[in-house]
């Protein structure tokens, strides 16, 4: 396959990815960030997958069911015609908890004819370290390793097992399933059974996607978005995934290839704050609970990231028996920016608990627990903010005072000074308003460039960087400033390459970057929408829409030439930009409305 053009499945436990002809290339189980059991996007060789495999007569297309996460893949050859249903099962059980076992489901589905088609079953437990052998027991496949450490996955299905690994040819008659499973099952599964699970699943998500509001124009792919990030958000402990993948390179054969299976504060409060406008507030609940139990003590600082479980320690290594998504090497698991210090993320968390404060000031859970965290933060940040760091884009060379986490700084004493007037807590406001004050005079001070016209990437230098366009959806400087006006025209000249950007154009630690990192893009285009060229904003859009796979999902990047996606795969980033854009201009069409019917 030559972009990702992948499909992802799920329960906010686990996920998969499926190619468009079918075959299971990316899954760990039993959660995201577990070892893999089929690899093949990491290694086309020994990485492992479970394919579905039909005579080359057999044309083959992939949807979504509407308004699930269930995806369907159609084979036909036009006498003969079977759907695979894709699913990780996800539903209400009685006790009010949720049915999320750590498993994938493939009902198969006959439509007409004789369908014929083989299997390749092919798991490799453990990152294939070490050999995975495979043995065909009474009621189900068993594989197993332990080589490295013992590990097991459980294969039930209605078709002959024996034909099944052999990869004989099966014909279907009529409907049948698979189901991998990391658990071996006590009540075995069954086609009825199986078929149950796929309608409670469709039931869950349609309740779920009911919730979210419509919108006049790109309900499709705001829909699909929001659907993307609830995937990536692991219900247990609240935390939301970077992206489903590791390694997955910004470009192809290069070393930019980081694992995203964790919660970055950034990112995650970034898709929360989203959600929650969305409607989905229980999102945000469980975040914030998340948020609660990391920070224990008063006066610790916040990492800019974590597991999934909350664990503090990510030690990065890599792989070095997989070749890599296209041969771009190292495999890397575990991600050693954990150790970083970026200022940025303390106004990012701010803006979230604010939101939801503003939102739910009488009904907010753990209100006393977040005011504690928020006078937490005003000292960490009164005492840092003058402070050099890593920045958003996690540069592993020297620190800087980079321009985005000033503002964040920023951000994070106006948001704690709204937070303290919604609670009441008026002794605090005098103190914070003035380094409030003072941390927007500096900025101002010394991050505008009157050499390129612009606010820059960080003090004293002359390079752009498109994170400066969140300075205004921050509420730092208007939309219509004359600097933020120059400041989006000199991003654009500077940054731009056939209407995709760059993060920055300076070299970092690795050199040039020679794609395009998706966020950026939309962050342009938002600004351009926002600065009053609306027109040009939306062709952009819907330009960058294409670059998309068939389905609507986006990855970190796009490369500028073939205009590819790369990077981690789909990435939670990229998909709420793409909502914030989309749901602007569907509120501006809104508003333009209820215009026009006043007037008339």
């Amino acid at each position: 396959m030559d972009n990702l053009d992948y499909g992802i499945v799920g329960n906010c436990r686990s996920a998969a990815l499926i190619s468009k002809t079918g075959s299971v290339d990316w899954c760990c189980l039993p959660e995201f960030d577990s070892s893999s059991v089929f690899a093949k996007l990491l290694d086309d060789k020994i990485g492992g997958s479970f394919e579905i495999r039909v005579a080359k007569e057999y044309t083959i297309k992939q949807r979504y069911k509407k308004s699930t996460a269930v995806l369907i893949t159609r084979f036909s050859d036009g006498e003969n015609t079977f759907e695979i249903h894709d699913f990780m099962p996800r539903y209400y059980n009685e006790n009010g908890g949720y049915h999320a076992p750590p498993e994938l489901a493939r009902h198969v589905r006959h439509i007409k004819g004789k369908p014929k088609f083989r299997v390749h079953y092919n798991p490799k437990l453990e990152y294939a370290l070490g050999e995975t052998k495979t043995y065909v027991k009474k009621n189900f496949v068993v594989s197993l390793t332990q080589t490295e450490k013992f590990d097991t996955i459980f294969l039930y299905t209605s078709f002959n097992k024996n034909a099944v690994v052999e990869g004989r040819e099966l014909e279907i008659k009529q409907n049948g399933y698979f189901l991998v499973g990391y658990n071996e099952k006590i009540l075995l599964p069954s086609t009825r059974k199986i078929y149950l699970d796929l309608e409670r699943t469709k039931v869950y998500w349609l309740n779920w996607t009911n919730r979210t509001p419509t919108y006049n124009k790109y309900n499709k792919q705001i829909m699909r978005s929001a659907i993307t990030l609830k995937l990536l958000s692991y219900d247990r402990t609240g935390a939301v995934l970077a992206a489903a993948t590791t390694s997955l390179p910004e470009t192809i054969g290069e070393v930019r290839n980081w694992d995203y299976r964790f919660c970055w504060i950034r990112d995650a409060s970034m898709v929360i704050k989203v959600m929650a406008d969305l409607g989905h507030k229980n999102v945000a609940r469980r975040y914030l609970q998340f948020i609660i139990d990391l920070i224990p003590d008063k006066d610790e600082k916040l990492q800019i990231m974590y597991g999934i479980n909350k664990e503090k320690t990510l030690t990065e290594k890599t792989l070095d028996h997989l070749s890599g998504y296209k041969d771009s090497k190292p495999v890397r698991v575990g991600n050693a920016a954990y150790e970083q210090k970026q200022n940025d993320i303390y106004g990012i968390l701010m803006d979230v608990i604010h939101a939801q404060l503003a939102k739910f000031s009488t009904g907010i859970e753990n209100g006393e627990e977040l005011w504690g965290i928020t006078k937490g933060i005003v000292w960490i940040v009164s005492r840092h903010w003058k402070e050099p760091d890593k920045g958003i884009w996690e540069l592993r060379t020297e620190d800087r005072h980079f321009t985005f986490s000033k503002v964040l700084c920023w951000v994070a004493i106006d948001r704690a000074v709204r937070v303290a007037r919604i609670l009441k807590k008026n002794r605090k406001l005098e103190q914070w308003t003035q380094l409030e004050q003072e941390i927007k005079n500096d900025i101002h001070e010394n991050a505008w460039s009157d050499e390129v016209n612009a606010f820059t990437q960080s003090y004293g230098s002359t390079h752009l960087d498109a994170s400066v366009l969140l300075m205004e959806s921050y509420g730092f400087i208007h939309a219509k400033s004359p600097k933020f006006v120059s400041t989006v025209r000199a991003i654009e000249k500077e940054l731009s390459n056939d209407g995709l950007l760059y993060r920055y154009k300076n070299k970092d630690d690795f050199g040039l970057p020679s794609s395009s990192f998706t966020i950026c893009t939309f962050w342009f285009i938002n600004s351009l929408f926002k600065i009053g060229e609306e027109e040009k904003a939306v062709a952009l859009f819907e330009k960058t829409l294409t670059y998309g796979n068939h389905l609507g999902l986006f990855s970190e990047d796009i490369d500028f030439k073939t205009k590819r996606l790369l990077g981690n795969f789909p990435q939670a980033y990229s998909h709420l930009a793409m909502i914030e854009c989309a749901v602007n201009f569907s509120r501006k069409n809104t508003e333009e409305r209820i215009l026009e019917s006043m007037r008339e």
